[in-house]
């Protein structure tokens, strides 16, 4: 990848609170990552995150339901496989994280750092949201990378992004108690409207703001869908003492 067009995806990320780069990373490299995945959950090796421990829409009312132990998320992908690792601060991320906060990044692993597993029937819907929601630093300044290791469509549970949305100064009435954008104020369903589901393949990779407002539908297919997610601040964008953010060390990429 060219300075040139990092520059350009830079500026993207900036005007619109999101980018998508394709083909970023090999099939080769995809199978691998994919293939240590389903042997990680197959095993279901933890830590884990469940999807009736959120209970969003469509989701297990319980462990106890049918599909009570459908997993939402293999967490804490740092630390989980040395590939994942690999991933995570190679030298595509570094140089372009680096471009992005003009200064040294660092990964956080209290926040995403996991394998994103929607599997199909109990997979549920996540509403229109801003990941900033449950962080804590002292800018919301964060940029999480998000890896398809497969189709991703609105057919399998695929992102949707509002372009714009990540600059725009949302008061707190506009969310509900969940901190989900309120989908039932028609001034917010007018930002909703603009929103755009890509469809990504195996090895396409979207850089998305924390501020940038999207959501994920159901999946719809017989296949369980991965996705590698992490993201990444500026080392003087500091964590909160005491926080959720603060709660994990964190790994510098230079």
């Amino acid at each position: 990848m060219s300075v040139q067009s990092k520059k350009e995806q830079v500026q993207a990320l900036r005007e619109r609170g999101f980018v998508v780069v394709s083909g970023l990373v090999s099939p080769e490299r995809c199978d691998e990552l994919k293939h240590v995945a389903q042997e990680q959950l197959h095993a279901a090796a933890a830590p884990l995150e469940f999807e009736a421990d959120l209970r969003y829409p469509g989701a297990p009312e319980s462990k106890d339901s049918p599909g009570g132990h459908t997993v939402r998320r293999l967490l804490d992908a740092h630390a989980r496989h040395a590939r994942f690792r690999e991933w995570a601060t190679s030298p595509e991320i570094t140089g372009w994280m680096e471009l992005y906060f003009g200064e040294e990044p660092v990964l956080s692993r209290a926040h995403h750092n996991c394998m994103m597993t929607k599997h199909p029937m109990y997979g549920s819907l996540t509403g229109w949201h801003r990941d900033s929601r449950y962080w804590s630093f002292e800018r919301d300044d964060l940029v999480s990378v998000w890896l398809a290791l497969g189709s991703e469509t609105v057919e399998n549970g695929g992102l949707w992004f509002v372009p714009g949305s990540h600059t725009e100064p949302f008061t707190s009435e506009r969310f509900d108690a969940s901190k989900f954008f309120r989908a039932d104020l028609p001034e917010n369903q007018a930002w909703i409207d603009r929103a755009t589901s890509p469809k990504l393949k195996a090895g396409d990779v979207v850089f998305f703001h924390c501020n940038t407002l999207h959501s994920a539908g159901q999946n719809l297919s017989s296949d369980v869908k991965f996705s590698l997610v992490f993201t990444y601040h500026g080392a003087s964008n500091v964590p909160l003492p005491g926080t959720r953010s603060a709660s994990l060390p964190e790994v510098k990429l230079v």
